[in-house]
């Protein structure tokens, strides 16, 4: 279970795949909501093995897809057809059924590196009506979110809140792959922040943050403050 003294919203369900039907029907609310209010919305998800029941569940819920623009917290610097790609896990797992209808902005381009990317990419997400509607983020066992990477070089300038960058090139020396991510100041400008995660190893490492380890969630725990909702299923 999470801390008592985390600040902003815990909701919890019996099991992973309950917890993701009702963040399913949360999130397709939050949705239908924008499109009411201002006949679009945003939504920015993430990759992993986590969010796979909740796009299952999301992908069938009824809403007008058509008027939804689907992008990424963090790529990794693969082409669309490698089976790393997160494009491809989005499309597949939830720009399906209902959801076909979605328009999807990729933060992935055919530039060498992401570095030589990260003009287009800033384009890409300028497209996006922001604050973005509806961000959902994940988390790793190392207390990472996107791609933002414990002691990973460029770490501080991502997470840098007065950064006028939307994205930011990535390259953990511990994995093969170089990544774009989403900075934080463009992730928590955002109407709904949701940190969606299961299992008692992350509720620990997320507890640790909060109460001051300095791991890369900790940054959004820090500037979202109360409006942090996270949705946790042991």
């Amino acid at each position: 279970m999470l801390s008592e003294s985390f600040a902003g919203q815990l909701v919890t369900e019996v099991s992973t795949d309950a917890l993701a039907e009702l963040l399913a029907k949360d999130v397709a609310q939050w949705l239908s909501d924008a499109i009411s209010q201002r006949d679009e919305a945003t939504l920015v998800v993430s990759g992993g093995s986590t969010p796979a029941p909740f796009f299952k569940a999301l992908s069938v819920i009824e809403l007008d897809w058509s008027k939804v623009k689907v992008t990424l917290a963090d790529e990794r610097w693969v082409a669309p057809t490698d089976p790393l790609s997160n494009e491809t896990f989005v499309r597949e797992r939830l720009l399906i059924n209902a959801a076909a209808a979605a328009h999807f902005v990729s933060i992935y381009n055919d530039a060498k590196t992401p570095d030589d990317g990260w003009s287009a990419c800033e384009e890409s997400i300028a497209e996006l009506t922001q604050p973005f509607d509806v961000v959902i983020l994940g988390m790793g066992g190392d207390g990472h979110t996107a791609s933002l990477f414990p002691n990973t070089k460029g770490l501080q300038e991502a997470c840098d809140l007065s950064t006028e960058h939307k994205c930011w090139p990535m390259y953990p020396d511990h994995l093969d792959e170089a990544r774009m991510t989403l900075t934080l100041a463009a992730l928590i400008n955002c109407r709904q922040l949701v940190l969606h995660m299961t299992g008692d190893s992350k509720a620990d490492v997320f507890n640790q943050a909060i109460e001051g380890v300095d791991y890369p969630i900790a940054s959004v725990v820090n500037a979202a403050k109360a409006r942090l909702q996270v949705y946790w299923a042991a």
